[in-house]
């Protein structure tokens, strides 16, 4: 029986006059905060009080690392090499874990970003890049990936620890990769989206857009700040785990590899 799940939720992705999502409610339910880094969406003040409202709520934070693409908010395929990938992730890792220091936090992972994250999920190349960039500054950091993905696959061959992560608010196809989109129109059900959570937790299934059950790897449970309603989402979520017994928490640092 599963006892405890990470609930994250992407965060900090405001720029300047621009604001996006629902950070400072959302915080309340979550256990892990995916920070901009700056690339696709985000700013340094964004970042640093973002960083301090995780501080306040006892919230892990990872760098949610994207495509330098701030007009498309990172969910656009951008030509760019896999040695570009790696300092782009360096870069953004490297705002992110000083915002940290400056409230005495550790980052605990990281999380590509949007379209970068679904090229990665294919390209051996791209999810070479992201996992070296990790181990040459921090291999203590969890990697966030779709467990039915080339990034799983190559993470494990390569001794990183990675965290399969499960979304509440996007479809599944038949191959168990998330469905992407570059916007949810219209506003879930939050107790049918609680639910499914759960049984993506407790049974490690879901139900694909095809109508068959596939298998879901779930250590960590993804809402979209982004995602009509959701902070309901997101409360029903945590409720719904917590009716059934599963403790939402963070995942803590992963062991250093000796």
């Amino acid at each position: 029986m599963t006892e405890h799940v990470d609930l994250n939720c992407d965060m900090g992705e405001s720029f300047g006059p621009w604001r996006m999502g629902h950070d400072e409610e959302m915080m309340e339910h979550i256990s892990s905060a995916n920070v901009a880094g700056g690339f696709h969406a985000g700013d340094p003040t964004t970042m640093r009080k973002t960083v301090a409202m995780a501080k306040e709520h006892g919230v892990a934070v990872g760098v949610h690392c994207g495509y330098k693409d701030l007009v498309g908010f990172g969910r656009r395929e951008i030509d760019v090499s896999p040695d570009e990938i790696h300092d782009e992730l360096l870069y953004q890792l490297g705002a992110i874990r000083e915002f940290c220091r400056l409230y005495d936090m550790d980052v605990q992972h990281v999380k590509p970003h949007g379209a970068l994250y679904m090229v990665a999920a294919r390209d051996e190349e791209f999810s070479r890049a992201i996992i070296e960039a990790i181990q040459r500054t921090d291999d203590g950091l969890h990697l966030f990936c779709m467990k039915a993905s080339v990034t799983y696959e190559l993470a494990k061959k390569m001794g990183q620890p990675t965290i399969a992560e499960f979304y509440s608010d996007r479809g599944y196809n038949d191959d168990g990769q998330i469905v992407f989109t570059r916007s949810v129109a219209e506003e879930l059900d939050p107790d049918e989206v609680g639910e499914r959570v759960v049984r993506a937790v407790t049974e490690g299934k879901v139900k694909a857009e095809g109508g068959a059950d596939i298998e879901a790897a779930s250590d960590s449970v993804c809402v979209h700040g982004d995602t009509p309603g959701a902070v309901k989402l997101a409360e029903a979520i945590a409720r719904k785990l917590k009716e059934g017994g599963i403790e939402v928490r963070p995942l803590g640092r992963a062991k250093q590899r000796v």
